[in-house]
């Protein structure tokens, strides 16, 4: 049983859209694209190469397949290339019928399905990387999603694609691990758990046989 994690970019109310570049997905009218290249550290590069440190394969959405495909089988001087170039990717699209990307394999029929037999399967950890959309298909299928590495960054957009939709499932989860960047950003690990149960804190309100009590002593004075 392989485990899943979804690792993302997200901005504090929850964005996670076009995160590298202005024409990376400038649906829905976005005009923020590129808001986390400047806050870019070394702090933040050693955390992303320890993430990828392992061996993994990649589930993605169609965008994501489409920008990763025409950037990583150029990117021959960057140290990720190598490791997204050979990963076997698993591809989430109603609409592509071919995959030019090496390793690629398209996922047909329910999504949900299709992963929940993936991770039955023998093999390396499955990294979403982006995706949106995939995301929150998988979050709300409870189960299939065993880690989130969120890098948090210190900046809200107001509008754009988030990680959580509003049928995201009810599943807690512990924080594994928090490392902070000189430049703000929260690079947090957090592991599937169970949720605690609700509360209150709302006054306990008093029973009746203690509000009688309450009015007996009440009469006596």
């Amino acid at each position: 049983m392989r485990r899943l994690a979804v690792q993302t970019f997200l901005s504090l109310d929850g964005v996670m859209q076009a995160p590298g570049g202005p024409e990376e997905d400038p649906t829905g009218g976005f005009a923020h694209g590129g808001w986390t290249v400047n806050y870019w550290d070394d702090v933040m590069g050693r955390v992303m190469v320890e993430a990828m440190g392992g061996p993994f394969d990649l589930l993605l959405g169609r965008k994501t397949y489409e920008i990763f495909a025409a950037h990583w089988p150029h990117a021959k001087d960057d140290p990720f290339a190598t490791r997204l170039n050979d990963a076997t990717k698993y591809v989430v699209s109603s609409t592509l019928k071919t995959l030019g990307w090496q390793n690629s394999r398209l996922l047909t029929g329910d999504v949900a399905t299709a992963v929940a037999r993936i991770k039955r399967e023998d093999g390396p950890e499955l990294q979403v990387h982006g995706s949106s959309q995939l995301a929150r298909t998988l979050l709300a299928t409870p189960g299939l999603v065993d880690d989130l590495r969120l890098l948090v960054f210190p900046v809200a957009l107001g509008r754009g694609k988030r990680l959580f939709g509003e049928h995201a499932s009810l599943v807690g989860f512990d924080l594994v691990s928090s490392r902070a960047s000189t430049t703000g950003v929260l690079m947090n690990v957090y592991r599937a758990a169970a949720p605690r149960p609700v509360g209150t804190f709302a006054l306990e309100q008093p029973t009746a046989a203690e509000l009688e009590r309450r009015r007996k002593i009440a009469r006596e004075k």
